[in-house]
Formats: C-alpha cells, sequence, structure tokens
C-alpha cells in the first residue's frame, strides 16, 4: 500500500471516528442540543445514555484492528436505523437522511483500502 492510500485511509477513519466519538459523548451526556434533536424523532430521551454507550462499544471493536470488521458491520446496522428514524419523520435528504450513509461510507472506505478482506468482497477492479 502506498503512502497516500494509507494517509487517506487513515483520514476518512480519522473523521469519521472523530464524529461518531462526539455523537457517543453528547448522547451521554444528554446536552440540551441532543435533547432538541431527539424530540421530533420520538427516541425517549432515557435511551441517550444507553445508545452513547453503545457507540463507544462498537468504536472501540471498529479500532481494534483485529474486531474491525466486526466493528464496521454492527456499525452499518447502527447507521442503517439512524438513516431510517431521520427518513421516518421527514428530514432533509442530504444533511440529515443520508449523512449515516456518508459516515458508514467513510468506515468501510477506510477499511477498504488497508484491509485485503473487504477488497476480496468487494472488488472494484478485475484481477484480469
Amino acid at each position: 500500500m502506498s503512502r497516500g492510500s494509507l494517509w487517506t485511509a487513515r483520514g476518512m477513519a480519522a473523521l469519521a471516528v472523530l464524529f461518531l466519538t462526539f455523537d457517543a459523548v453528547s448522547h451521554i451526556a444528554v446536552i440540551q442540543p441532543v435533547v432538541d434533536a431527539v424530540r421530533p424523532l420520538g427516541v425517549p430521551i432515557e435511551l441517550m445514555p444507553p445508545l452513547g454507550i453503545l457507540e463507544l462499544i462498537l468504536l472501540a471493536l471498529y479500532l481494534v484492528p483485529r474486531t474491525a470488521i466486526l466493528g464496521a458491520v454492527l456499525w452499518t446496522g447502527y447507521l442503517g436505523g439512524a438513516v431510517f428514524t431521520n427518513l421516518r419523520v421527514g428530514l432533509p435528504l442530504a444533511s440529515h437522511v443520508l449523512f449515516p450513509t456518508y459516515i458508514g461510507l467513510l468506515l468501510w472506505g477506510s477499511l477498504w483500502i488497508q484491509e485485503p478482506r473487504p477488497q476480496a468482497l468487494f472488488p472494484l477492479r478485475n484481477k484480469a
């Protein structure tokens, strides 16, 4: 892997991990912007700390190289739920509904660049 590819993968992962860490901590702390954001979604405020703890667990799985793929798979499920929740209440498509998809693409894109296993499952070029 070239140095450029390695740094691209690290940058992609860093963006996603920084956002998800901020999201997890803000859920655990139940800050006012979180309360304001989840109220229209119909999610009980009492669920915010457990969801934040779940996010931290998923982050730990993703950040450990041995469990990174499992972490990415579990993040895909979590982020898919966020897409559905935002879509269900009619939030804007590009900024709210698809934002979790962007995060998932960063997580998986970083792994795809660094790991041979995702490349074998989803080859982007012919090996002919």
